[in-house]
């Protein structure tokens, strides 16, 4: 029996179902600020308020209302003490008190207790902004694991454009899905090889998925799970062991990833050719120097030889094969081939990317 990652909990005030949602962090000291500044703007409007209307008032100690009897008249009504001795007269003052005062006295109140209602309606506001995410979330990127392979992934799609809302992460350990929430990127917290977990981070609408855990059976668990889900899905995996890649690929993953064995064969690069090796880890880091990136062929190129070029072409892939670029197959490019190229990260488009014979 294969044995799934265990499933860790830890507290977050943006928890509903598992799924945290980024917002902004303010602190305590601001939140107490705000509400400070609310009351005493609550409190200077009634104030102007009944100074404007003070000939509707009356002092039982005396027949004039003063600016300090304004002052204090407000804050006794505002804290519901209401010792009586300044009372509204006129009907214009009981009016101005029914419709104005007392909405603002509830409105003082309602400052005075805010930690206490948003405690209250924090579940009920929670679930508007799932229900708002889960409405707008379409073709996203959903990451599974987020240790340094699922970090280094994250921070690949972020280079290529792909924007944050874009990104679900989802992993068994509180920490790291913290982690991400704090980056910005919705998290869910739970085991993937679970259904229900891959649908709360939507995965039957997803358009890809990297799947980057610890163990190679738990890459195999999700890889089955997110096909059942989502049979149009592209699933990008990752094993430890080479002699895993294969089931992983019956299992459904579109590509497969050896992290051990790429990690030694660079090694071994390194020490046979060390510039080669700079090369090889300038082409894998996205956003500097040298990109290695696939694209279609444009209407321009069709025909043409991948000599012919802008970019220097690596690899021709025609239906599911891949063509080398001195392949007599790809001798001439067809429109419906896409190219798998180097170019430069400084310069965006096809057409602007490295000149025929810059690396040549």
């Amino acid at each position: 029996m294969v044995r799934r990652p265990p499933e860790e909990t830890g507290e977050t005030t943006e928890r509903l179902g598992s799924v945290l949602l980024p917002r902004p962090d303010i602190s305590p000291q601001r939140q107490v600020a705000r509400r400070l500044l609310a009351a005493l703007a609550v409190l200077w409007v009634t104030v102007l308020l009944v100074y404007l209307d003070r000939g509707g008032y009356v002092d039982n100690s005396d027949s004039d209302v003063t600016f300090l009897d304004c002052l204090y008249y407000t804050t006794v009504t505002l804290s519901t003490t209401g010792y009586g001795d300044i009372t509204p007269a006129s009907d214009s003052a009981r009016l101005v008190n029914i419709l104005v005062i007392t909405p603002l006295r509830v409105l003082f109140l309602i400052i005075l207790i805010g930690t206490t209602l948003e405690a209250l309606t924090d579940r009920t506001r929670q679930q508007w902004r799932l229900n708002r995410w889960r409405s707008a979330l379409r073709d996203h990127t959903v990451v599974v694991g987020f240790g340094t392979k699922g970090r280094s992934a994250v921070q690949t799609l972020l280079s290529t454009g792909l924007g944050r809302n874009q990104i679900v992460v989802i992993d068994p350990h509180g920490h790291a899905v913290k982690t991400a929430n704090a980056e910005g990127f919705a998290g869910v917290e739970g085991d993937a090889t679970r259904s229900e977990v891959l649908i709360r981070a939507e995965v039957q609408r997803a358009k890809q998925i990297v799947i980057a855990p610890q163990r190679d059976d738990t890459s195999v668990l999700v890889t089955l799970t997110a096909r059942q889900l989502n049979p149009r899905i592209n699933i990008v995996a990752a094993v430890r062991e080479e002699e895993n890649a294969p089931l992983l690929r019956q299992s459904g993953a579109d590509q497969v990833i050896t992290s051990a064995s790429a990690a030694g064969r660079l090694l071994g690069l390194a020490m046979l050719s060390p510039n080669a090796s700079s090369v090889i880890e300038n082409l894998i880091q996205q956003g500097t120097g040298l990109d290695l990136k696939e694209r279609p062929v444009t209407k321009a190129e069709a025909g043409r030889s991948p000599r012919d070029c802008p970019d220097l072409v690596v690899s021709i892939v025609r239906g599911h094969r891949i063509l080398a670029f001195d392949d007599p197959e790809a001798a001439e490019l067809q429109l419906t081939d896409r190219l798998v190229v180097i170019h430069r990260a400084s310069r965006k488009g096809p057409e602007a990317d490295i000149p025929r014979g810059g690396l040549r």
